[in-house]
C-alpha cells in the first residue's frame, strides 16, 4: 500500500432543515393556533484518529466531503432530525490545517481524538415560537491540508545507503526493501521491538542529500516525520562503501538537521557505526573516533552483529525520555 503523507481536501457540513409555517384549527378555536416545527441541524464534519489507519492513501481518491442537511420541522409542532456526524478516520499524527486562515485547527496526536472541523447549520425556527418561521443557517464550509507525521519512539536518520533498512529489518519486525543503490527507502516505514517489559516503535526514514532542509532529494519528507520522534539514530556506513567520508556524513547531516529545525537538531542521538564486518571499517573507525570525542556503538546489521547492546542503550534513551516527558 503506498504511503501518502499529505492531502487536501474541501469539507462542507450539513446545512441547517427548514422551519415549518403551520397551523391548527379545531372546531373550538376562534383563531388557528401555529404549530409549525422547528428545522433540524445539519450533519458535522468530524475528523477522528483511528490506530488501524495508516496513511492519508484514501484521501487521494475522494477530496469532497459534504455533510448532510437537516430534516425540515413539520406540522404538529414535529421537529426535524439532526443529522448525526460524518465522521472521517485519519492516522494518528495527522495536522489538519484550514488553508483559507492558514491556521492549524488541531494536531491530532492520540489515539480516538475528536475534532469537529466544520459545524453543521442550526435548523430554522418554525412558527410554534409564535413569530413567522426564520430560515436555516448554511453548514460551514473549509478547504483543508492533512499533513502525517508519523509518531514513533526512534528514528534512524543517515545517508542513502548507511543500512537504515538492514538495521530495521534486524531488530524489528518490520520488513524494508533492501538494496545497493541510493533511495531504496522511498518512504518512511514503522517497525516495532517487543518484550515482556517494553514496545519501542522505531521509523525508517529516507535517505538524507546534502541540502534536504532544502528540500532535495526526499529531504522534506524525510525531517517532518523525524520531528515526532524522541531518540534519533544516527547510522553511519562506517565502511564507505561508495567512497564516503564517514566524518563528512556525520557532520553534514547534524548539519542538515540543525538547518532543519533547532529542535530536531537537539534530539538525542546514538551514534552507529555499521558494516563493521568489512575491513575498511575497521581502519575508518579508528579515525573517526580520534576526530569525533562521543560514544559509538558498532554492528553489523547484515551478520546482526552488536544489535543487543545498541537495543538496550536504546530502550535506557527513551526511558530517560519518557520520564523527563512526564
Amino acid at each position: 500500500m503506498p504511503f501518502v503523507d499529505e492531502a487536501r481536501i474541501f469539507i462542507k457540513a450539513g446545512d441547517g432543515g427548514k422551519g415549518c409555517r403551520s397551523f391548527y384549527r379545531d372546531k373550538f378555536g376562534r383563531y388557528p393556533k401555529p404549530d409549525g416545527g422547528d428545522g433540524g441541524e445539519g450533519q458535522d464534519i468530524v475528523f477522528l484518529t483511528d490506530s488501524n489507519v495508516y496513511t492519508l492513501l484514501d484521501f487521494q481518491f475522494r477530496q469532497h466531503f459534504l455533510g448532510e442537511k437537516g430534516g425540515n420541522g413539520g406540522s404538529n409542532s414535529k421537529k426535524g432530525k439532526d443529522q448525526p456526524d460524518c465522521v472521517i478516520k485519519v492516522p494518528i499524527g495527522t495536522t489538519i490545517k484550514d488553508l483559507n486562515t492558514n491556521c492549524i485547527l488541531r494536531d491530532l496526536n492520540r489515539a480516538g481524538q475528536r475534532l469537529i472541523a466544520a459545524k453543521g447549520g442550526m435548523g430554522g425556527k418554525g412558527n410554534i415560537h409564535r413569530d413567522e418561521p426564520t430560515p436555516p443557517q448554511p453548514g460551514e464550509e473549509k478547504t483543508l491540508l492533512l499533513e502525517l507525521k508519523l509518531i514513533a519512539d526512534c528514528g534512524i536518520v543517515g545517508f542513502p545507503n548507511a543500512g537504515k533498512s538492514s538495521l530495521i529489518n534486524a531488530i524489528t519486525s518490520s520488513k524494508s526493501k533492501v538494496a545497493d543503490y541510493p533511495f531504496t527507502t522511498k518512504e518512511p516505514r514503522l517497525g516495532v521491538i517487543k518484550s515482556d517489559e517494553y514496545s519501542i516503535v522505531i521509523a525508517d526514514l529516507p535517505g538524507l542529500i546534502e541540502g534536504a532542509h532544502e528540500g532535495k532529494g526526499l529531504g522534506l519528507k524525510f525531517l517532518k516525520h523525524a520531528k515526532r520522534t524522541k531518540v534519533l539514530i544516527h547510522l553511519l556506513d562506517m565502511a564507505g562503501v561508495d567512497g564516503r567520508n564517514p566524518i563528512d556524513d556525520f557532520k553534514e547531516l547534524n548539519q542538515e538537521l540543525k538547518f532543519f529545525s533547532q529542535d530536531l537538531s537537539a534530539k538525542p542521538q546514538i551514534i552507529v557505526a555499521n558494516k563493521m564486518d568489512l575491513p575498511q571499517a575497521q581502519i575508518n573507525l579508528r579515525v573517526f573516533l580520534s576526530k569525533i570525542k562521543k560514544k559509538v556503538f558498532v554492528i553489523s546489521a547484515k551478520n546482526k552483529e552488536g544489535l543487543t547492546v545498541l537495543v538496550d542503550a536504546l530502550k535506557k534513551k527513551i526511558c530517560k525520555e519518557n520520564s523527563l516527558i512526564k
